[in-house]
């Protein structure tokens, strides 16, 4: 579980990312989970949009995805959401500190 000031932190670090998780009208399939799960391997954080045609909102999706792939939801505003999910295998040096 995320305190506040971790969560705020995220949500900074997040502000300049673009979404590399996109989520349509399947909603979330098994290959949404596997992108999901291999971004967050490589980045730590990453950005998500719902686009319209999806029938769920981006609060639905990342509380769904994060159930999923074990992360930590951050941040859902508007059609947007992040993700965070802790990954000791990378190096220290390139790890998100919180």
């Amino acid at each position: 579980m995320l305190t506040s000031a971790q969560r705020a932190k995220l949500k900074g670090l997040a502000n300049s990312l673009e979404p590399v998780v996109m989520i349509g009208k399947n909603g979330i399939t098994d290959t949404v989970i596997r992108e999901a799960e291999n971004c967050l391997k490589a980045h730590e954080l990453i950005k998500g949009k719902v686009l319209e045609t999806a029938l769920m909102s981006s609060r639905e999706a990342v509380q769904a995805l994060a159930e999923e792939t074990g992360a930590e939801p951050v941040q859902a505003i508007g059609s947007r959401f992040v993700l965070y999910k802790e990954n000791k295998e990378i190096p220290f040096e390139k790890r998100i500190k919180l």
